[in-house]
């Protein structure tokens, strides 16, 4: 352990020795207190950023959910993942931008892609890429079964610039469609979203919030450039038996992490078996100890 790391647990035990000789009703033990809560809370950002050492890690985040089997219910799911992404960046003072998202017609959403910046983006989020499953009592069949659903999520690095990363036209296929989402007057009255499928790997990346078509293009290109790059990377790593095999593997009936509503609540990451029965706050956007513990076993 660093020296500076041995410092910062003196500093934190010589503040909760000294606040536990004062009264808890006073001002002096409140402001002792918070001191103590604010070191405590650095200090466990700063040990978690240095596991947070992969090239990428640094880098903002194009985070993808897309709805699995569960019909209604998984759509609603995708809704849910979404929201509980979004609340955690807001927490973490991340700044999101929605660039694609697909409504169900029903409930929830088909699929979302979001552009997501600030520090270390990518390094806190990355362990989130694979399947997660959600059981619960459906509200949406008539006799309120138990139903499981399923969404997979994706997160990869984004570049400003991927020159790294050559492309043949005569592999891309460009399709232009009417965006269905909220986006802007312009967007919704115009065929400007894009849609770019590599040939060769079937990898597909669409944009629509932009104000033009040739952004929205350009948009595209970058994500589908970005999701090339981390595919070209994991089978570098495969190849170099550095992959950590399931971990990393984002294919349907291969859940990373189970959220349960009945017959008990529960969440529980299969990888590290990280649990806790929070589930409303898990939602809510609170998932900062799950992802920390995955993290660690990304190591």
């Amino acid at each position: 352990m660093y020296e500076g790391w041995k410092a910062l647990e003196r500093d934190i035990e010589e503040l909760e020795e000294l606040s536990l000789l004062i009264n808890e009703e006073s001002n002096e033990y409140i402001e002792l207190q918070n001191q103590t809560n604010e070191i405590t809370k650095k200090y466990k950002e700063a040990k978690i950023q240095l596991f947070l050492s992969d090239q990428y890690d640094i880098r903002d985040a194009i985070l993808s959910i897309s709805t699995g089997t569960g019909g209604t219910d998984a759509k609603d799911f995708s809704g849910m993942l979404m929201r509980m992404y979004m609340r955690y960046c807001e927490r973490k003072g991340f700044k999101v931008q929605i660039i694609e998202k697909s409504e169900g017609s029903d409930a929830g959403i088909k699929s979302v892609t979001m552009s997501i910046k600030g520090e270390m983006v990518y390094g806190y989020l990355k362990g989130e890429s694979g399947v997660h499953r959600l059981i619960r009592l459906s509200p949406y069949n008539a006799k309120n079964l138990r139903q499981t659903s399923f969404s997979l999520v994706e997160v990869v690095p984004e570049f400003e610039k991927c020159d790294s990363i050559d492309i043949e036209m005569k592999d891309l296929r460009i399709d232009t469609f009417r965006s269905s989402g909220a986006g802007g007057q312009h967007v919704n009255v115009t065929d400007s979203a894009v849609r770019i499928t590599h040939i060769p790997t079937g990898i597909v990346a669409q944009s629509q919030n932009q104000r033009s078509q040739l952004q929205n293009k350009d948009q595209a290109l970058k994500i589908l450039k970005s999701r090339l790059l981390k595919k070209e990377k994991e089978e570098e790593e495969k190849k170099s038996k550095k992959l950590k095999g399931a971990f990393k593997e984002i294919d349907f009936g291969n859940q990373i992490r189970t959220y349960t509503l009945h017959p008990y609540k529960l969440v529980k990451d299969h990888r590290t078996n990280y649990e806790t029965s929070s589930i409303e706050k898990v939602f809510d956007g609170a998932i900062d100890d799950i992802i920390e513990s995955g993290i660690k076993e990304l190591i």
